[in-house]
């Protein structure tokens, strides 16, 4: 019988957890014991787990004693707080939060990009922001190829990126505009339904939001390459599930559309959908319950000699998280 592993979900009731649960049981991770963590709100609760209502238990420091992996999404300073609990347990956490991930010696790893970076932990392994997984998946495959030195990209994300209260809010304001009611707001600081928010996160001195620089920082270190250079937008869309993208590069060796559209047909964790003649393109609808990042609309870009466009989706909170955390899991206990 293959070995198995007694593994934790930290911030099980939320967005990301939840999904989580389902990535386990959809790999088949040789689960031994799963141990739902919440804060104290959630307990009373239950979540099903192959057929199974678990409770749900109260995260506290005595919590991680005998697991072997913990993931988390709680929150930055819930994982903060609970870091040295998890180390000392002697389990890994695999941290969903931006609580470590510029950290030197915590691993920011993508399995598609830098999976040797998962054997340099120290107890922590940190998962990327959602929009610099799915831009990485789709960027990284040219990159190998021919060097990328410049990345320009814009996000469109979805509301549960936010988590479960904007979805609501979404949903809520989509009903107020429906019966003519006046639409209000809390998540965000304007409404999102049938609007677009170029804010996601705190401005920075130097304009940029730190979710936009979130993307320059990360590619850096996973990449292993300070030398390139990242200018991202980040734009909050009235859309429920998966983020878009529109990345442009600039590469060192010249790749025509159609050798960039061969590497990203052969790389792993990439679909390319890529037939505009016949209107066949990501969309957020169909890539929203799928793993893989979308790609299409290669193209070669006209305002530089060296440069690709692309169109890339994919669904943040499988690929963007939760599956990106277990497939990390998988490669620890698969060495």
């Amino acid at each position: 019988m293959s070995k198995q592993y007694r593994v934790g979900i930290m911030g099980v009731t939320g967005a990301v957890g939840t999904v989580m649960l389902r990535i386990l049981e959809e790999r088949h991770f040789p689960v031994a014991e799963l141990k739902p963590l919440a804060s104290a709100r959630s307990v009373g609760k239950t979540v099903q787990y192959h057929g199974e209502d678990i409770p749900v238990q109260e995260m506290k420091p005595d919590s991680f004693k005998g697991l072997d992996i913990v993931l988390a999404s709680a929150g930055a300073s819930v994982s903060r707080q609970f870091v040295q609990n998890v180390k000392e347990s002697g389990a890994v956490m695999i941290d969903n939060t931006s609580a470590f991930r510029m950290e030197a010696d915590v691993p920011l790893v993508v399995p598609e990009v830098n999976p040797e970076d998962i054997f340099k932990h120290q107890g922590v392994i940190a998962n990327p922001n959602c929009s610099t997984i799915i831009m990485l998946v789709a960027v990284n495959p040219l990159h190998r190829a021919a060097r990328v030195k410049r990345i320009l990209a814009s996000t469109y994300q979805a509301v549960s990126g936010t988590g479960a209260k904007a979805i609501a809010e979404l949903e809520q304001q989509t009903r107020q505009w429906a019966k003519g009611e006046k639409i209000t707001h809390e998540v965000y600081p304007y409404p999102i339904a049938f609007n677009v928010l170029p804010h996601i996160d705190v401005f920075l001195e130097n304009g940029y939001t730190k979710e936009e620089m979130k993307m320059m920082h990360e590619t850096r270190k996973m990449l292993h390459d300070d030398s390139i250079m990242v200018s991202a937008t980040a734009v909050r869309v009235p859309v429920f599930t998966s983020h878009s993208e529109t990345i442009q590069v600039e590469t060192e060796k010249k790749l025509t559309a159609a050798e960039a559209r061969e590497i990203l047909a052969k790389a792993p964790g990439v679909k390319v959908v890529d037939d505009p003649a016949n209107k066949k393109y990501p969309l957020p609808l169909h890539t929203s319950g799928q793993d893989d990042v979308w790609v299409g609309r290669i193209r070669e870009d006209v305002s530089h000699p060296r440069g690709l466009a692309l169109w890339v989706v994919g669904d943040q909170l499988r690929k963007g998280a939760a599956t990106n955390a277990v497939q990390i899991a998988e490669i620890l206990i698969n060495r």
